[in-house]
């Protein structure tokens, strides 16, 4: 069966409700959980996620914030942080790793940290039973992939554009699908673009999809109470698990 990952923003709008929702979402067919870590310059997100982090931090969002919500979470369903590398600096790589172990977070997922530069913390990490997750992109050449993906553990995150999230696009992800399974057996899962429209085709060839915007968009909706959000999101998630598992 293919694999359906969710991002969502951690805190937002409180931290009782990201628990509710991402325990929701896993009901609704979420396998894995991406919990972003609010961030003032988020370069990889498009406006709704960026919105989403300004939105947290507005409303006091602090690490321990992340914390409380991770222990809560991750002992009920696969979990990983998905934030920027300053994160981690500000408060301590290891001592974020130790709260990591703590909790049981699967790894995560740092889209402004160079692979180049991951090298150097992939054994502090696994040494905390963590990963860092491999990003492949349409532009990486056969012999970069090749590069990236030794030492992919849990999934290897393809994006499927180069941009930012949420924007949409598409391009023939096939020739990288195909070099990528050629160097490993570790999952692929298409970020980027991915809703209820286009999951279907995004799906082809790999192992499941990410989600954010199309759930983080509700959560930016002041229009919409607390129940309205929850009720779309989880709606959302069980459309795109039917419809990539048709």
């Amino acid at each position: 069966m293919k694999k359906l990952v969710g991002f969502i923003t951690a805190s937002l709008p409180q931290n009782n409700f990201t628990v509710d929702l991402a325990l929701s979402l896993k009901e609704s067919g979420v396998d894995i959980l991406e919990l972003g870590i609010p961030f003032s310059d988020p370069v990889a997100d498009g406006p709704v996620i960026e919105k989403a982090s300004l939105m947290a931090l507005q409303n006091g969002f602090r690490l321990n914030d992340l914390f409380e919500i991770t222990s809560k979470i991750a002992p009920n369903m696969d979990t990983f942080w998905m934030g920027y590398m300053n994160s981690f600096f500000s408060y301590g790589v290891e001592d974020f790793l130790k709260k990591g172990l703590e909790y049981g977070i699967k790894g995560s997922i740092i889209p402004d940290l160079p692979f180049e530069e991951s090298i150097k913390y992939n054994d502090i990490f696994g040494s905390y039973n963590q990963s860092i997750v491999s990003f492949v992109a349409p532009t990486d050449s056969k012999e970069r992939i090749e590069k990236l993906v030794q030492n992919s553990r849990e999934f290897i995150y393809l994006v499927a554009y180069a941009g930012i999230t949420g924007s949409g696009q598409s391009e023939d992800l096939s020739k990288i699908i195909y070099n990528i399974k050629e160097y490993t057996n570790t999952p692929i899962y298409t970020g980027f673009g991915v809703d209820e429209t286009t999951a279907k085709d995004k799906v082809k060839g790999v192992d499941g999809v990410i989600v954010g915007s199309a759930f983080v968009k509700y959560l930016i909706d002041d229009s919409l109470s607390n129940n309205e959000k929850m009720s779309k999101i989880t709606s959302i998630a069980r459309e795109i698990k039917n419809k990539i598992n048709e």
